[in-house]
């Protein structure tokens, strides 16, 4: 496997896409746009699956799955929803191919095998889950109604980029139903907090929470709340969106209960989602020019075992310490690997798991049999240290933790660091030529101005932090009164 990497220092963006193929992460395919996960890249997706998995089952919600095509009829029903991702949608029209005449060994569509109504090949699910809960909710004693559907969704992208941009992608759709207002609202906040949970705790990824602008919402929401994270290259990133979507959906497909007080009335709704974007934020966090950094909380083997050896029987003693190892390791739920592979030198192996960023190499060798020691190489600070053999259980436990909360501290620093107050344009524009980052600026509140730096500059106002503290202030562009400051960045 190759280990040369363009430098991150040279070019980003070469660097990030050389690192998800020569890791073993994904590929391109066939189809335009589309790629193909490799077991290694999935096996980083299905942690990432079971953790928030388990922690939208622990707040209450249950999986369910929903049809991949949504006839057209249904996705125009919320018009801001269909307007929102008209220009991205595939559409099914025929449902049979036939032999070309004129072309023999080629097919064709069928021409009398029209669909009646067109299909959209879903971009979110929406439209097909609430025409769904029409059936299903009649009464204020059938809600909450909380689901989750893990999918595929198509947006048909015109510039795509393994990961953070592909025209079908894996993601995870959670849509709600309440009662009041008040519920919906608190149910989008709690997902939203559970996407910063696990972006802090599983991905080690620091995150700003905060409320997207109007111009900036999901197409269809009333409020969209928002994780956003910053990469290496001083680009934010959105990490992740919970949606509170009013009254509209249930509005537009007629979903409506019968309250404790015997009034019908509209239900109130949400929806939010993350996806394998995520593989990207964690790739551009945390990686070096040497290759990937995964934190131990999402890494699929936490630990590999290298042995080092000259003679078969070597090997054998080499391998039986190894088996041992693994036991006690795994009684401490420490995933590990023994790469007992004939067909690579050490040297070799030592690479291939640096550049997919197995977060704790052990080497054994003839002299450590003898002395009763292993080396320890970690991946984040490529430091090493022998130690004995009676203590190593208890040394990899704490270095799962300290490693965790290692690349979490260093990205931190690193977002911190590139969060800079400027007052007036001048100032923001050079800041984010030279520096980069989020910058905090005040804003007037107008999409006219919120439109006219994007046109001027690129950048995008990431979010209104939910934890800003409101100040009078002029606005950075038209100088007009602000009452806070927002978060502007340049964005994946």
């Amino acid at each position: 496997m190759s280990k040369n990497l363009t430098s991150r220092a040279e070019d980003y963006s070469k660097w990030y896409n050389e690192l998800v193929v020569k890791a073993d992460l994904a590929e391109n395919s066939a189809v335009r746009g589309c790629m193909v996960i490799k077991p290694y890249g999935y096996a980083i997706w299905e942690k990432m699956q079971a953790e928030l998995d388990r922690m939208f089952k622990e707040t209450g919600h249950q999986n369910a799955y929903f049809p991949l095509f949504v006839p057209k009829s249904l996705f125009e029903a919320e018009e801001k929803n269909a307007e929102g991702f008209a220009k991205e949608c595939a559409i099914v029209t025929h449902y049979r191919l036939q032999n070309d005449p004129d072309s023999p060994g080629k097919l064709r569509v069928d021409p009398e095998a029209k669909l009646e109504e067109e299909l959209i090949v879903r971009p979110t699910s929406e439209a097909i889950i609430w025409n769904t809960y029409k059936g299903w909710i009649q009464s204020y004693r059938d809600l909450p109604l909380l689901i989750n559907q893990w999918a595929n969704v198509v947006r048909w992208e015109m510039r795509t980029r393994l990961f953070l941009r592909t025209a079908e992608f894996l993601w995870q759709e959670g849509h709600t139903a309440h009662e009041t207002r008040e519920e919906a609202i608190k149910e989008a906040e709690l997902m939203n907090n559970v996407y910063a949970n696990f972006a802090e705790n599983f991905m080690a990824i620091p995150v700003v929470k905060g409320v997207k602008t109007e111009s900036e919402r999901f197409a269809g929401a009333v409020d969209t709340y928002c994780i956003e994270a910053l990469m290496q290259d001083g680009k934010a990133l959105q990490a992740g969106t919970s949606h509170f979507l009013g009254q509209n959906f249930a509005k537009a497909f007629d979903v409506k209960f019968t309250n404790k007080e015997g009034k019908q009335d509209y239900v109130w709704a949400t929806s939010w989602g993350v996806s394998t974007r995520l593989m990207g934020a964690l790739i551009m966090t945390h990686s070096d020019d040497k290759g990937l950094v995964l934190p131990p909380n999402l890494a699929p083997n936490q630990v590999v075992i290298v042995p080092i050896y000259k003679t078969d029987e070597q090997f054998e003693e080499i391998s039986k310490l190894a088996n041992l190892m693994i036991s006690d390791l795994r009684a401490k739920h420490i995933s590990v690997k023994y790469d007992d592979r004939t067909t690579l030198r050490p040297g070799a192996k030592f690479a291939q798991h640096e550049l997919q960023g197995v977060p704790l190499r052990i080497a054994i060798g003839p002299k450590d049999l003898e002395n009763g020691t292993v080396e320890l190489a970690r991946r984040d600070t490529l430091t090493k240290e022998v130690i004995a053999l009676d203590n190593l259980t208890a040394r990899v436990e704490s270095l799962m933790t300290e490693i965790q909360n290692t690349l979490y501290k260093k990205a931190l620093d690193f977002r911190d660091s590139h969060i800079t107050l400027v007052d007036t344009f001048e100032d923001f524009k050079k800041v984010l030529e030279d520096k980069g980052g989020f910058i905090s600026a005040h804003w007037d509140g107008t999409e006219e101005t919120e439109t006219k730096i994007k046109e001027l500059t690129k950048a995008t106002i990431r979010c209104i932090p939910t934890d800003e503290v409101p100040e009078n202030g002029t606005c950075v562009y038209s100088g007009k009164p602000s009452k806070t400051r927002v978060l502007f960045a340049k964005a994946y």
